[in-house]
């Protein structure tokens, strides 16, 4: 297909355009609080295994008070016997906790993959012309992926963090207020190198997942044209260029984990270097007997409790990080427009006869490039219409425009009198079927795949589309016969095979209209000899469109559409256009002079 649109593919311009972090992770809440009884449980859980977990230094330090001036056993075995029972309790917690989050992930990717599923199906074909399959699916799996890692692990441990640093504070400030000074000036330096650290850790993680969908992407393409690749002995020329987009995605992936890497250590020295002057005037303090060693030793342990989150958050910034880019490209999808809406009185497309009428139609893919410049034409009712033209000449586009892929950007297109942009889009569609050159089988049976999309229809009358379509004979030789199953891609039989699937499939149709896209392409001659008689009686009283390349296919055609350079230049009869010896004239010739 020619397509303004694919000249930007492969640079994901739009996949980066979510830049707000606040915006993200308004997003991702909207998605945790979807399943808020899930989630307030797992808050409920975190802070209570928290808070039992942290009255474990409170009650070392009355451990060791009631060993100072004489070993208490009956304190020492009551304190130590708490401590055991609210850290098994709060390990219990712990477990359970894991386990809900987990969940809570794998429901928040349900709903996210189902929502990002939903919405491919609804913005219009720009949007697969202008971006790489490849990267579309990095988005889907990959991006989603680490999504789900980040909220099953970094929520947990920023609720954690959050909890453990007040608490902690608050510990301490009641047991020493002097010794809290030292954090005073420790924390903010801390913070400095986080926000700054963070920063640039974000911008790496974001041209990173935008390196891998580059990747993917061409891997994706080269994978699928192997068969070219080979053909034309370009595997070095193609393992070059990977090399070249493996190098820029592996120099992007170390470049984010350099900078992730460093903020551990960096706030883990500042971290430990609290702890040390803790120690240090702690030491100081007890001499002069400002503080209880039971007191000294529990503000250690929450100083260590302090600082262990702060430290773990810098650790978990990466993964943060990670997940909000892969978040903004999930998003940047999400915020796609859909296809656009139908007119608010739009009518569905019914009793449909199959007249068709363009009229002084222009349209381009891209603003002030016209590829159709003020087309007109009238296909009569039950007419075969022939679209012939050099490459790129716009033959494809007149299809894209009648099935409203894409809307004009001026005149008309006319069906049985309705202007195609006062009708539904969905009934439209309804009142076409089409071949097209790139046949598209799923993974299903061989009877599922050709009854695809004309509802419950019986054995028999599969049967009798695939006989009509020269392929029943193959299909009853499959080992399963019209049971056998397909491989995604229909990549078990050959091309032609697929072709004659995909005709069969039209054939089922009991439409009005037909659109014909060098059907018969990937057919040998004499299989295209019998599918011609065959598409006499598939297209009698059906007004359908033939794109064709070869001239001798469309030769009975009711009016040829000669079309150049986005105009038709040509048309009528083939042989009134034989007559006039112009354009179409010289394109017979060059086929059969």
């Amino acid at each position: 297909m020619m397509y303004a649109g694919k000249q930007g593919r492969g640079r994901n311009d739009g996949s980066d355009k979510v830049k707000n972090r606040g915006y993200v992770l308004k997003r991702l809440w909207g998605y945790l609080y979807f399943y808020k009884t899930k989630l307030i449980l797992a808050i409920f859980l975190t802070v209570v295994s928290n808070v039992l977990s942290l009255v474990g230094p409170f009650l070392t330090g009355k451990t060791i008070s009631a060993m100072e001036n004489g070993v208490n056993f009956e304190q020492v075995f009551f304190f130590a016997g708490l401590m055991i029972g609210f850290y098994l309790i709060s390990s219990v917690l712990s477990y359970v906790l894991s386990i809900a989050m987990v969940k809570i992930s794998q429901s928040v990717v349900y709903k996210m993959r189902k929502d990002l599923f939903d919405k491919l199906n609804k913005v219009s074909i720009k949007y697969f012309d202008s971006n790489q399959t490849g990267d579309i699916i990095s988005k889907m799996s990959y991006d989603i992926d680490t999504i789900n890692t980040s909220l099953a692990t970094d929520v947990v441990s920023i609720f954690t963090s959050i909890i453990t640093v007040v608490i902690s504070f608050i510990m301490m400030l009641i047991m020493s207020p002097i010794l809290v000074i030292v954090f005073v000036v420790t924390i903010p330096i801390s913070v400095v190198i986080t926000r700054v650290l963070s920063k640039i850790v974000k911008k790496k993680y974001r041209i990173r997942n935008a390196k891998l969908g580059e990747l993917n992407g061409f891997a994706e393409e080269m994978i699928t044209g192997q068969r070219t690749i080979q053909s034309y002995v370009q595997e070095d020329s193609v393992l070059a260029k990977f090399d070249k987009i493996n190098e820029d995605a592996s120099d992007a992936s170390y470049e984010s984990g350099y900078y992730s890497t460093s903020v551990g250590p960096s706030v883990n020295f500042v971290s430990n270097l609290s702890v040390a002057l803790v120690g240090v005037f702690g030491g100081i303090l007890y001499f002069y007997g400002r503080i209880s060693l039971g007191n000294l030793t529990s503000f250690t342990l929450y100083s260590r409790r302090f600082s262990g989150p702060i430290n773990q958050m810098s650790n978990i910034m990466a993964d943060i990080q990670s997940a909000l880019a892969a978040a903004e490209r999930v998003f940047g999808v999400l915020d796609q427009p859909d296809e656009p809406a139908d007119v608010t009185d739009a009518m569905d497309y019914t009793d449909v006869k199959g007249e068709v009428q363009f009229d002084n139609v222009s349209f381009g893919y891209v603003e002030n490039q016209v590829v159709l410049n003020h087309v007109s034409f009238h296909a009569p009712q039950g007419k075969v219409v022939a679209i012939v033209g050099p490459t790129g000449a716009g033959k494809t586009t007149l299809v894209n425009l009648l099935m409203r892929y894409y809307d004009v950007n001026g005149g008309k297109i006319i069906l049985d009198g309705h202007d195609t942009l006062s009708l539904t889009r969905k009934s439209l569609r309804k009142a076409f079927s089409m071949v097209l050159q790139d046949t598209w089988i799923f993974h299903g049976t061989v009877f599922e795949n050709i009854a695809y999309g004309n509802g419950n229809v019986s054995r028999l009358e599969v049967e009798e589309a695939a006989r009509k379509a020269r392929i029943h004979s193959f299909i009853i030789h499959l080992p399963n016969g019209y049971d056998t199953i397909l491989t995604d891609e229909g990549l078990n039989i050959s091309k032609g095979q697929k072709q004659l699937l995909v005709i069969a499939r039209a054939m089922l149709s009991k439409t009005k209209m037909l659109i014909l896209d060098e059907a018969t392409s990937n057919v040998d001659t004499h299989t295209e000899v019998l599918i011609q008689k065959a598409m006499i009686a598939l297209m009698e009283n059906k007004t359908t469109f033939v794109i064709a390349h070869r001239l001798s296919t469309i030769q009975n055609a009711h009016l040829i559409l000669v079309v150049k350079a986005g105009n038709i230049v040509e048309q009528g009869t083939h042989e009134a256009l034989l007559a006039q010896k112009g354009f179409y004239f010289e394109l017979y010739q060059s086929q059969f002079a």
